[in-house]
C-alpha cells in the first residue's frame, strides 16, 4: 500500500471535500470577526511548522509530513479548542519517524520552547516537560487512525521533468533547469493552505509545474513548414537528382556538423497529453494563486504601524496573529464555562487529556 497512491489510505480516507473543510472549521468560525482569518491562521500554522522543521533538522519531505499530520488532526479538531503549538511539536516528531529521520524528543522540546517563546507566536507557555510532549504523540496518532504513510507531488515532479532517468529526454531543456526547483517551492508553499487535503498529490505537482511554465516562459516548439516532420519531407520530396561521380583520389566529402538533437518536449504537447483533468489542474493553479495573494498580506515584514495606507483588515502580522488565537481560545473556554449546566464540557476524553497536556 505504500507503493500505490489508490489503494492507499490516503486516497481513501484523507481526500477530502470543501463540505468537510467548512464543517471542521465551523466552531472557529464562531469566534473570529472574519472568515479570511482561518485561511491567515492556515499560512501562519505552515510557517510555524516549517521553522521548527528546520530548527531540527529535518528533510523537507518530512516537514511536509508533518504539515498533513497538522491539517488532518484538525479535520477532527478546532483551533480554538486545542495548543496549535502543541500539536505542530507533536506532529514534527512523529513524521520525523514516519520519514526514518527521528529526532529526539528532548531536542523537539527544546526547540519548540525556543521558538514559540517568540514574540510571533508568544506560547511561553510551552512546557519543558518532554512527557507532555510524548502524551500528545499518542492523540495525534489516534487522530490519525495510525495513518502515517503520505504521499507527496515531488515524486510525480521528478517523474515529470525526467529527472529520475537521466538519459530521458529533458521537459524543460538544458537552459531551464532552475524551473524544476521553482516548481519545487511552489509545492512547498502549497502545505500552507488545505490543499493536501482537497486533490491528490499528482495534481497539485502538474499544477505546480504548469505555474512554472507561466514564470519561466520557456520557448515552445511551434511547428512551421521549415521545421515539419522529417519523415513525412522525406515521403513527399521529389527524387534527389543524381550526384556526380567523383574520383576515388579525392578527398572524401567533409562531414557536415550536425547540432545534438534538442529532446526538450513541446509544453502545450506535454500537458495536452496528460491523462488528467484540465479543468481541476487549472482550479488548483488558482488555489495557489489565490494563496499567494493571501500570503502577501502576511509575510511582509513591515510592522503594521509603520506602514502607511495600511489597516488591521487589510495587513497582517504574525503579532496579530497570535493575539488573535489567544482571543479565540479564551472566547471558548468562556462560552465552555458558562454553559447552562455551569461546569466546562470537552468535546470528548481526548480533547479534554490534550488541553490539559498544553
Amino acid at each position: 500500500m505504500a507503493t500505490d497512491f489508490w489503494s492507499s489510505s490516503h486516497y481513501k480516507r484523507w481526500i477530502v471535500d470543501r463540505a468537510t473543510l467548512r464543517q471542521a472549521r465551523r466552531e472557529d468560525l464562531k469566534y473570529v470577526d472574519d472568515p479570511d482569518h482561518l485561511y491567515f491562521l492556515a499560512i501562519y500554522f505552515g510557517n510555524a511548522i516549517s521553522k521548527l522543521g528546520k530548527k531540527l533538522g529535518l528533510r523537507q519531505r518530512a516537514i511536509a509530513t508533518a504539515s498533513v499530520f497538522f491539517r488532518r488532526f484538525y479535520l477532527k479538531n478546532a483551533y480554538c479548542e486545542t495548543d496549535p503549538f502543541m500539536v505542530i511539536a507533536a506532529c514534527c516528531y512523529v513524521a520525523a519517524k514516519a520519514e526514518e529521520s527521528p529526532v529526539h524528543i528532548k531536542n523537539v522540546v527544546t526547540e519548540s520552547r525556543s521558538l514559540f517563546s517568540q514574540d510571533a507566536y508568544n506560547a511561553k507557555y510551552f512546557p519543558s516537560d518532554h512527557t507532555k510532549l510524548a502524551e500528545m504523540e499518542f492523540y495525534l496518532v489516534d487522530d490519525l487512525e495510525c495513518d502515517l504513510v503520505v504521499f507527496h507531488p515531488y515524486r510525480t515532479l521528478l517523474t515529470l521533468c525526467k529527472k529520475e532517468t537521466p538519459e530521458s529526454a529533458s521537459l524543460f531543456g538544458s537552459e531551464e533547469e532552475n524551473a524544476l526547483q521553482t516548481a519545487w517551492f511552489i509545492i512547498n508553499d502549497t502545505y500552507r493552505s488545505d490543499l493536501c487535503l482537497l486533490h491528490p498529490p499528482h495534481i497539485i505537482a502538474i499544477a505546480a509545474l504548469y505555474l512554472t511554465f507561466v514564470i519561466h516562459s520557456p520557448p515552445g516548439k511551434v511547428p512551421s513548414p521549415v521545421s515539419a516532420d522529417i519523415s513525412a519531407f522525406a515521403t513527399h520530396s521529389p527524387t534527389p537528382a543524381p550526384q556526380p561521380r567523383r574520383s576515388s583520389r579525392q578527398h572524401p566529402p567533409l562531414s557536415v556538423e550536425t547540432k545534438p538533437e534538442d529532446k526538450s518536449q513541446d509544453p502545450i504537447s506535454f500537458f495536452a497529453g496528460l491523462n488528467v483533468s484540465l479543468p481541476l489542474v487549472a482550479t488548483v493553479v488558482q488555489e495557489i494563486i489565490s494563496l499567494y495573494t493571501l500570503w502577501e498580506r502576511v509575510s511582509t515584514p513591515i510592522e503594521m504601524d509603520e506602514a502607511e495606507g495600511y489597516s488591521e483588515e487589510e495587513y497582517v502580522t504574525p503579532k496579530f496573529m497570535s493575539r488573535l488565537l489567544l482571543r479565540m481560545r479564551e472566547a471558548r473556554l468562556g462560552e465552555m464555562a458558562h454553559l447552562a449546566c455551569g461546569r466546562p464540557v470537552a468535546i470528548n476524553k481526548m480533547l479534554e487529556r490534550a488541553q490539559a497536556a498544553g
